[in-house]
């Protein structure tokens, strides 16, 4: 059974998972409007990527005998001044859920709960493949420039991710 402490801290990364999913298909809007499909396309699948970690969360607080409450999810930023810019905001975002991912686990070892700590060691290794990902692309970004054929060249790849 959960502790409250515990139910809480899990609700609320609930929350912050479907919010990270809100601010990828923003920054896939984004990208659309810009004429980028490939960069759209990788913010779509990270969009369908955290909201499946909001499922996660969800079926173990059921299975865990907790309630899943819901909360409020804020309005993600609709503009980012350019590609670069926007992995930028995409980095700092990973590295912050990775905060958030390590102090849930600081709950789970201060509440003993044993099976939340296993399922959140997922969600550690995740987050270092979330953050390489990211900053991969952005230093490749600033490498190749956001004009002309470069970006052609690096929308065509973001596009590819997933057909692999």
């Amino acid at each position: 059974m959960f502790s409250k402490k515990l139910q809480k801290a899990f609700n609320d990364q609930i929350n912050h998972e479907l919010s990270s999913s809100y601010l990828y298909l923003s920054m896939a809007a984004y990208a659309e409007s810009m004429n980028l499909p490939g960069f759209a396309s990788w913010m779509k699948i990270q969009t369908s990527e955290e909201k499946g970690h909001a499922m996660k969360l969800y079926k173990f607080v059921n299975e865990h005998g907790g309630r899943v409450e819901l909360q409020a999810i804020e309005q993600p930023p609709v503009e980012f001044k350019s590609p670069i810019a926007l992995f930028e905001e995409v980095l700092k975002h990973e590295r912050k859920i990775t905060t958030l991912i390590n102090k849930l686990y600081e709950t789970a070892l201060e509440e003993k709960d044993y099976a939340a700590q296993v399922l959140i060691h997922w969600f550690i290794a995740e987050q270092v493949e979330e953050e390489a990902a990211a900053s991969e692309i952005l230093e490749t970004l600033k490498m190749a420039g956001e004009k002309g054929h470069a970006l052609i060249m690096m929308d065509r790849q973001l596009a590819r991710r997933g057909q692999n």
